[in-house]
């Protein structure tokens, strides 16, 4: 038995304790996920367009993570359509920034790992680069969408008469308290990923100017920066969504038509 199978197992046996029937469809998901994004590297290796495969597969990991995360319809339904909504704004952007910033590709530091090898693969780094950034942001918009959703579905079931200014008003308050926490996740796991190289850096005296203009550090921190505007689009979007279902989810307490 390998480690990672190990830990996989290890994984598994404890979302079965703690979330039992849920936290064995969310261990499902997250594996139906890995399979969706090794098929997504597949399909671009095979020189399917990027973008194509970047659009298609992020809504089926959209799909799965939030419809497999949640049984009840009147949250996920919501949070799906603020997630999907989000995504294609950030896809717009991340295209620009991408291309203004011009980090696709490799860096001086892959410089040995490439050496004997040709990097012209007959595929757009540039679109590559986008495909890997808006993939990387499916989770935290995921995660925003559904802790927002669901605060906003009790309030209806509690005060199913509040206007949509007090909807939308309730859902920046709910944003506000998982901001914090969500940016926390997003950077300190940027951090841990980048150690290695952080520790290059200062083996290397690099000077502050040459770090911020590195390559691979400013890729990262454009996908770390992409998520964190993802997060504070969704916190609106979530609530801005709910108040469009809000007769919906007030007439059909356990689904939605």
């Amino acid at each position: 038995m390998t480690t990672i199978t190990g830990l996989g197992l290890v994984l598994m046996i404890l979302m079965i304790l703690v979330g039992g029937k849920q936290g064995w469809t969310a261990f499902l998901s997250l594996l139906l996920n890995f399979g969706f994004l090794y098929f997504a590297i597949v399909l671009v290796a095979f020189h399917v367009p990027p973008l194509f495969v970047t659009v298609t597969v992020g809504v089926i990991i959209l799909a799965v993570t939030i419809f497999m995360g949640e049984d009840d319809l009147r949250t996920t339904v919501t949070a799906f359509y603020a997630s999907l909504i989000v995504m294609a704004f950030l896809l717009g952007l991340i295209f620009f920034v991408e291309h203004w910033a011009m980090v696709q590709g490799f860096g001086t530091e892959d410089s040995d790992e490439l050496e004997g090898m040709s990097i012209l693969i007959g595929i757009s780094y540039l679109k590559v680069s986008v495909t890997v950034t808006i993939l990387s942001t499916l989770g935290a918009i995921a995660e925003a969408a559904m802790a927002i959703a669901s605060g906003l579905t009790e309030v209806l079931e509690n005060h199913p008469h509040s206007s949509d200014q007090q909807l939308i008003s309730s859902g920046m308050s709910i944003g506000r308290q998982i901001i914090g926490t969500t940016f926390n996740t997003l950077f300190f796991g940027f951090f841990g990923g980048f150690l290695a190289l952080f520790i290059w850096f200062i083996g290397l005296h690099y000077s502050f100017g040459t770090i911020m203009n590195n390559k691979i550090f400013v890729a990262e921190m454009i996908e770390i920066l992409i998520s964190f505007i993802g997060v504070l689009i969704t916190v609106p979007m979530t609530a801005w969504v709910m108040t469009k279902r809000r007769k919906n989810i007030i007439d059909n307490p356990t689904k939605i038509k």
